[in-house]
């Protein structure tokens, strides 16, 4: 029996006309902001570092030590209005709206009060060279209207606690941290915050009480074992020195003494001159911070 073969075409596979996909390439941008290492950033931890520890050291408060707090929170302004000027910073703040809303009336009534301060010290300064006036005439009347001008800003600069944001930790928004550069951000600024609180707390007490009749001032410090109450002296040395004893019955005082009384008000003139030059440039740089801050929702 002879088998049947049959033949069968086969052709080659159509070639597809259709062109075929490229690969498809995926371009995640993600919002960060400089590297730990990047200069701006070691800085600016390094001089929070630095003025936390002088906040935490007040061996000898004086008005040179005073000026170097004030100095050293001009210099972490600075850095930090360097460092919101970033186009990262910029991207980051430009989704938190919110955030940097709360953030701009802290930074005003930062503002407002050394404002404030600043007019009273420069009152100050002009009651000082009528003091000065009186002490060499011995002019008891003319230095209880001196005296009782002082206890009056020292009031006056005492109020300026309570009207800055806050006298503890700084607390963030829970919403305002979502990412690592969130969390980075976030704590940078709050730092910020939280020294600037420091250093302002011992400029506004420092003066008001070393001016007011108080001494000293109470405040309740809690320990793991027990709370107790801890004297804190917060007085300016360069500030208490002239106290009201000094300044009554000048016509009792003899010449000499009256001459040691008016080397003292020099030398305080001179502090004065100083922690005013110092505030006034912590001023400045509140300004430019809020000024920055307010640019991030601005461009």
């Amino acid at each position: 029996m002879v088998g049947v073969f049959r033949r069968s075409l086969s052709f080659p596979n159509k070639p597809s006309t259709r062109p075929s996909k490229p690969p498809i390439s995926h371009h995640i941008r993600s919002i960060s902001l400089p590297c730990r290492s990047h200069p701006l950033i070691s800085q600016l931890r390094d001089e929070i570092t630095d003025l936390k520890s002088w906040s935490w050291n007040p061996d000898n408060r004086t008005s040179a030590w005073l000026c170097d707090g004030l100095s050293r929170l001009k210099d972490v302004h600075d850095s930090l209005h360097d460092f919101l000027q970033l186009p990262q910073t910029h991207q980051v703040l430009s989704h938190k709206r919110e955030w940097v809303e709360k953030l701009l009336e802290d930074f005003l009534r930062f503002v407002d009060a050394y404002g404030i301060f600043q007019s009273s010290f420069l009152a100050l300064k002009e009651e000082q060279l009528a003091a000065r006036v009186a002490l060499r005439r011995k002019d008891d009347s003319k230095m209880a209207v001196y005296l009782k001008s002082r206890k009056k800003m020292a009031k006056e600069i005492a109020k300026l606690v309570s009207s800055i944001p806050c006298t503890g930790p700084y607390t963030i928004p829970g919403s305002a941290v979502v990412s690592i550069a969130d969390t980075e951000l976030t704590a940078i600024i709050s730092d910020v915050i939280e020294v600037t609180v420091s250093v302002s707390v011992a400029l506004f007490n420092g003066i008001s009480m070393s001016f007011a009749s108080r001494k000293s001032s109470w405040m309740g410090v809690t320990s793991s074992k027990k709370s107790k109450k801890v004297k804190l002296e917060e007085r300016i040395k360069e500030f208490q020195e002239i106290g009201e004893a000094n300044m009554w019955g000048l016509r009792k005082k003899g010449e000499e003494e009256v001459r040691m009384v008016l080397k003292r008000m020099q030398d305080l003139e001179g502090c004065i001159a100083d922690v005013e030059s110092g505030s006034e440039k912590a001023f400045r740089s509140l300004i430019n911070t809020r000024v920055s801050l307010l640019n991030t929702l601005t461009n």
